[in-house]
C-alpha cells in the first residue's frame, strides 16, 4: 500500500467497526429480501474481491469468457465502467454498449480503460458498462442474444442476483491480519467471505508459494468448505504498436526499453519484464486508470531518449488508451494471460454444465 493509504488505515482505524456492521446490515437486509435482488433468466458469473487494488479481475474475466465462448456459448460482460466519465441526464442510468459481440462501439473516454480491453480482447462477445449491471444485464440477453453474463468487479454488487461468486485475491498482497476499510484494506469484514463459492488466488510465483500456502491454511480453517484455487500469469506475446500486430517475447529481447505502466501494481509490471529477460534502460509508475495526456506521451519519448532506449513498453491495458497519442517512436506492448490450474475449469464445467473440457489458446498467439 502507498504512504497515504497508509496514513488513511490508521487515522480510520477508529471507523473500521463501524463500516464493518453497516456491511454486513447491507449484506442482511439483501440476503432476508428486504432490498430487492433481481434475477437474470441466464447464468451469472460474478467476478470481484474483498480488498481494495487490482486482483487480476480482468484477466480472470477473460479466461471465463474464453472458456464459454469456446464452447459454443454467448458470454456477455458487465462492468460498472471505473473511471469512465459520468454520463448526465436522463440516460445515466442506461447501459452504454461498449462491444456488441460485431464491433467495437465505444473507446476508453467514453467507457473506461478496462472495457475497451476487454472488448478488443474477447472478438465476438459483447461488453458493456453502466451503474445499474441488471439493465445491462437485461440488454445483453434481450438485444444482443448472451447466454450468460459475467459481472466484472461483483463481489459488492448485491442488487444483481448471480449462480457463481468467485472471490479474488492477489498473491502480492495477500489480506492477512488486515481491517476492514476505512482502517485497513477490506471491503467487507471476513464473514463476506460466506457467500463465495470459490477463492482465486491471482499471480502465484515460486516466490510467493510460503505466503500463499498460509493463506491457504487460513481460509481452510475459516471455510472448510470453500474451494481455493490458484492461478498464475505469463507473458505470451509482445504487441507492436497496437492490438493488431503481434510478435514471439524473444524479438523484444536484446534491445533497450523503457518500460511504464498505469495500472494498480506498477512495479509488479516492471518485475514481469525484468523476469522475461528484457533490458531496462528506466521505468516510470503511474497511478491507476492513469488518463494519458499528449505531454504524458512527449515526455515518456523524451525520457526513453534520454536514457538511449530503442522503444517503449507498456501493459495492454494502457496500450488501449494510447492510440490516439503515438507518433513514429517505436512503442511495445507486453500481452500476460492468466493461466489457472485444471481443477478450477473442472470446477466450472461442473458448476455452469459445460459438457466437456476445452484446451484454452494462449490468447490468440
Amino acid at each position: 500500500m502507498g504512504s497515504h493509504l497508509d496514513l488513511l488505515f490508521v487515522l480510520g482505524r477508529p471507523l473500521a467497526p463501524l463500516y464493518a456492521g453497516l456491511m454486513r446490515l447491507r449484506a442482511w437486509l439483501y440476503r432476508r429480501g428486504w432490498w430487492r435482488r433481481e434475477k437474470m433468466r441466464v447464468p451469472v458469473i460474478s467476478v470481484g474481491n474483498l480488498t481494495l487494488g487490482g486482483t487480476g479481475k480482468t484477466p480472470l474475466v477473460l479466461y471465463l469468457a474464453r472458456l464459454l465462448k469456446d464452447v459454443g456459448g454467448r458470454p456477455a460482460v458487465l462492468s460498472r465502467g471505473y473511471g469512465r466519465p459520468r454520463r448526465r441526464g436522463g440516460d445515466r442510468h442506461q447501459p452504454l454498449v461498449v462491444a456488441d459481440g460485431r464491433q467495437l462501439l465505444q473507446g476508453p473516454e467514453a467507457a473506461g480503460d478496462e472495457p475497451v480491453l476487454l472488448a478488443r480482447s474477447l472478438p465476438g462477445v459483447p461488453v458493456l458498462v453502466g451503474v445499474r449491471r441488471a439493465a445491462s444485464g437485461r440488454y445483453a440477453v434481450e438485444r444482443l442474444g448472451a447466454d450468460s453474463l459475467i459481472l466484472d468487479d461483483g463481489f459488492q454488487h448485491l442488487a444483481l442476483d448471480r449462480d457463481l461468486d468467485l472471490a479474488l485475491f492477489s498473491a502480492r498482497n495477500l489480506p492477512l491480519r488486515v481491517r476492514v476499510f476505512p482502517g485497513g484494506p477490506l471491503r467487507e469484514p471476513w464473514s463476506a467471505l460466506g457467500r463465495a463459492d470459490a477463492v482465486v488466488i491471482t499471480g502465484v510465483t515460486p516466490e510467493s508459494l510460503p505466503e500463499v500456502a498460509a493463506f491457504q491454511r487460513f481460509l481452510k480453517v475459516r471455510w472448510p468448505q470453500l474451494p481455493c484455487f490458484t492461478g498464475e500469469y505469463r507473458p505470451v506475446c509482445l504487441l507492436v504498436g497496437g492490438f493488431d500486430a503481434a510478435m514471439a517475447l524473444d524479438q523484444g529481447k536484446g534491445q533497450p526499453l523503457y518500460g511504464f505502466a498505469g495500472i494498480a501494481q506498477p512495479q509488479s509490471f516492471r518485475q514481469t519484464l525484468l523476469r522475461v529477460g528484457y533490458r531496462l534502460n528506466g521505468f516510470r509508475a503511474f497511478a491507476d486508470h492513469h488518463h494519458y495526456t499528449a505531454a504524458d506521451y512527449r515526455g515518456l519519448v523524451q525520457a526513453a531518449r534520454q536514457q538511449s532506449a530503442a522503444a517503449l513498453i507498456t501493459t495492454e491495458k494502457d496500450l488501449v488508451k494510447l492510440a490516439p497519442l503515438t507518433d513514429d517512436f517505436p512503442l511495445l506492448a507486453l500481452r500476460v494471460s492468466l493461466f489457472m490450474e485444471e481443477a478450477f475449469d473442472r470446477f466450472i464445467r461442473l458448476r455452469l454444465s459445460i459438457p466437456h473440457q476445452v484446451a484454452l489458446p494462449p490468447d490468440g498467439v
